[in-house]
């Protein structure tokens, strides 16, 4: 078989996979294009912590050698997939973009990454996030900021900002992200791709690397809803390292994926299309709306009363487990460790560890987090909270009686410029449509909806599906079928090199 390096290659995980096992183009020209791509073209995004060049083209000749000899190598055979840096890899580091974990070296393999991996998927770096997952916008990062391929002055949502943007830019076919409160929903919306939220303990989350542990699930960013639904399904499964990962069949996604959506019901909530959403967000959701019903789907309006409650609930509890999560990290055990002066003790050695290795969104969420802990504040704010976190899982339910899946906006606006929201309670209102989706541990997408062109560059909009807990079949189904109904899934960004300096220098395993 001839190297095809010069031939247009597809863009989709499953053409990709399906012209890599049949032998059509070599993993190894695949894996070369999204290395060169990103050595191209991500000095103007800085997507991307760490490339694992020589990691990645071993792994391909590996897969080109086992497809020669006739074996079966998987659904995902050859193709690059990078991970969100707060994934844990045995090779490589893995660093949350703090300075606490700046040189952190797993033992191992979070599973939703072995099983890509198991399916023939080829890691080819780690991207770059929020530290510790906690932000809105990819600007809180040890390491700097990640840019919007759309337009490079505007943010490309988080936390999972990197992998958004190197899947929209085309470094490669697909991403992990992890989503605690919209961290792939969001950036899928704000970077015009796809983005997965499944049901909290329908993926393990086993090696990753915890914010708060009772939302955090791991999801896959796509250009297409079908690529979607084969990396989430090829991660999901019991797993005996995670106690909170359901004891389920492993789903088929993909056999009812094209059904259309005749004879469903849709809600649509009045408190979805609050005054904070722009007009261009307010129009692509009515469009969407007249298209599914043009497509055969009944629109019933439902109730969310509690949706402008979620942030302040969210806000409570996911400070508190990260306060408890992050607690580990002392300057002892592992980690960045200060240098202690002459007569300073134990005491001085974890303030300033700590003080020296996170950053101020994460020392923000952590004293948030304590006090609402703390004696004599409990009852009023974390007791309260998750008594507010019950109210909107009942509340979900009474939706669903009514629908199959809910319809609305992913967020309330397209890309917002770098420093735009210095206020963290603004930042937060960013995720007024999704955080409410963890919080009752259901599941959500976000695909492309349109575009807003008020700026003079066009900004991509999302549409969130949520359906109820394990039900992401419906999800997918829903969303795919307004995918093949509109064209914005097709839509590129027109990047060019040498937009940007490099902000990070490319390391190795």
């Amino acid at each position: 078989m001839s190297d095809q390096s010069t031939k247009i290659l597809p863009e989709t995980v499953i053409d990709l996979a399906n012209a890599i096992s049949k032998r059509e183009v070599s993993a190894v020209t695949v894996v070369r294009a999204s290395l060169e791509s990103i050595a191209t073209l991500d000095g103007s995004l800085h997507s991307f912590h760490e490339v694992y060049n020589e990691h990645a083209l071993n792994r391909a000749r590996h897969i080109d050698q086992m497809l020669e000899d006739g074996k079966d190598v998987g659904p995902l055979a050859g193709v690059p997939i990078a991970l969100k840096d707060n994934i844990v890899t045995d090779f490589g580091h893995t660093t949350c973009s703090s300075r606490i974990l700046e040189h952190y070296q797993s033992p191992f393999t979070a599973t939703a990454a072995q099983r890509l991996i198991d399916s023939g998927a080829v890691i080819i770096g780690k991207t770059n996030c929020d530290e510790f997952a906690m932000g809105s916008s990819t600007e809180h990062c040890a390491f700097g900021p990640t840019y919007n391929p759309w337009d490079t002055s505007r943010v490309p949502g988080g936390s999972s900002g990197g992998s958004a943007a190197a899947v929209a830019a085309r470094l490669c076919p697909a991403a992990l992200g992890s989503d605690t409160g919209g961290s792939v929903r969001q950036p899928a919306s704000l970077c015009g791709i796809v983005g997965v939220k499944p049901t909290y303990g329908r993926i393990s989350r086993y090696g990753l690397i915890a914010f708060g542990s009772s939302f955090d699930q791991i999801g896959p960013f796509a250009r297409t809803v079908s690529d979607a639904a084969l990396l989430t399904q090829i991660m999901c499964g019991h797993d005996v390292h995670d106690s909170t990962c359901a004891e389920l069949p492993n789903p088929d996604f993909m056999s009812d994926i094209d059904a259309p959506v005749e004879g469903l019901r849709l809600g649509v909530s009045k408190e979805y299309k609050g005054a904070e959403n722009s007009p261009a967000v307010a129009e692509a959701v009515e469009r969407a709306i007249t298209r599914f019903r043009e497509l055969g789907a009944e629109i019933v309006d439902i109730e969310l009363p509690l949706t402008n409650h979620g942030i302040s609930t969210y806000y409570v509890i996911t400070p508190a487990e990260a306060s408890s999560n992050l607690a580990r990290y002392d300057g002892i055990r592992y980690g960045h460790r200060a240098q202690l002066e002459a007569g300073e003790d134990l005491f001085d050695l974890y303030a300033k560890s700590r003080a020296e290795g996170f950053g101020p969104e994460v020392r923000r969420r952590i004293m948030l987090g304590t006090y609402v802990l703390s004696s004599g504040y409990y009852d009023a704010y974390y007791k309260r909270a998750m008594r507010a976190r019950r109210l909107i899982k009942q509340e979900y339910d009474r939706a669903f009686e009514q629908c199959h899946a809910i319809v609305g906006p992913t967020s309330p606006t397209a890309a917002f410029p770098f420093g735009e929201k210095k206020d963290p309670l603004t930042m937060y209102l960013s995720d007024v449509y999704t955080a409410n989706t963890n919080t009752a541990g259901i599941c959500g997408i976000s695909l492309p909806a349109g575009f807003d062109e008020s700026s003079g560059n066009p900004l991509p909009i999302g549409l969130q599906i949520q359906c109820q807990a394990f039900d992401e079949a419906t999800m997918f189904r829903v969303a795919k079928m307004y995918e093949a109904a509109t064209d914005y899934h097709q839509q590129a960004p027109n990047l060019t090199a040498g937009q940007r300096a490099a902000t990070s220098p490319e390391r190795q395993p």
